[in-house]
């Protein structure tokens, strides 16, 4: 279950690979739970994520014409916050341990259901993914990516809180699916746990994952071919996890 991920640090990468303008300002590369990311949708789920108070936002229905909708890019924090949490020091010691939703269990599990069902899904732009290779004893940070080095778009849900002071929250988090038998990523994580990776999205299934059906989107959930990624450890301090974050 990966904790790190690496952003986007290329204004034209944003453009040339998932057709969105890129942010005023690109962000820390090095991207850790609660910490301030992006996420991608259609204009018309971007539109509803900024009413004001008191307005409920809803995904953006099916479209029916054969041009596809515009994205936009999206800042939220990274760790969900569903709507039902009574406080913001509440969504602060959740969103943690909701970064990453097991698409098995997502659209019954409570803290993503509604999410998903409510057809709150969005494409979360990263250079690469971290995990933690455990075979000699020791933690050793692993930088996953592409091997063509292009960027990946991991399917992710959002979730809309609201305060009752007024304060808004947009979060997401990302989607996982099982890997204990995937070639690459099987090796790393906690010996004898249970195996996940990102649900990587195919670049020509972007907009159909944000616009498909709950019962349709399990669909795309699956493993990313072992083929087309890369893993190499790094032993850089600025790609551990800072002392305490998690604790």
């Amino acid at each position: 279950m990966s904790t790190h991920y690496e952003t986007l640090q290329q204004a034209d990468t944003y453009r040339e690979a998932f057709a969105v303008e890129p942010p005023a300002a690109l962000g820390e590369r090095h991207l850790w739970p609660r910490k301030p990311g992006f996420f991608i949708v259609h204009a018309a789920t971007a539109a509803a994520l900024s009413q004001p108070p008191g307005a409920a936002p809803e995904a953006a229905p099916p479209s029916t014409d054969n041009a596809a909708p515009a994205r936009v890019l999206v800042p939220a924090q990274w760790g969900l916050v569903p709507h039902w949490v009574k406080s913001a020091s509440d969504a602060k010691l959740r969103a943690p341990k909701l970064v990453n939703a097991k698409s098995d269990t997502a659209s019954t599990g409570t803290a993503f259901r509604d999410a998903w069902l409510k057809g709150q899904r969005c494409i979360v732009p990263m250079a690469a993914f971290y995990e933690d290779d455990l075979r000699s004893g020791k933690a050793v940070p692993t930088r996953v990516a592409r091997v063509d080095g292009k960027p990946m778009g991991v399917a992710g849900l959002w979730a809309r809180w609201q305060g009752a002071d007024g304060e808004v929250i947009i979060s997401y988090c990302l989607l996982t699916v099982n890997a204990n038998n995937h070639a690459l990523l099987h090796r790393y994580g906690q010996p004898g746990s249970e195996k996940s990776m990102p649900a990587i999205l195919n670049e020509g299934a972007y907009d159909a994952w944000l616009t498909a059906r709950p019962e349709k989107a399990k669909e795309f959930m699956r493993q990313y071919a072992a083929q087309w990624l890369t893993a190499n450890p790094v032993e850089k301090k600025a790609d551990k996890v800072p002392k305490g974050l998690l604790g």
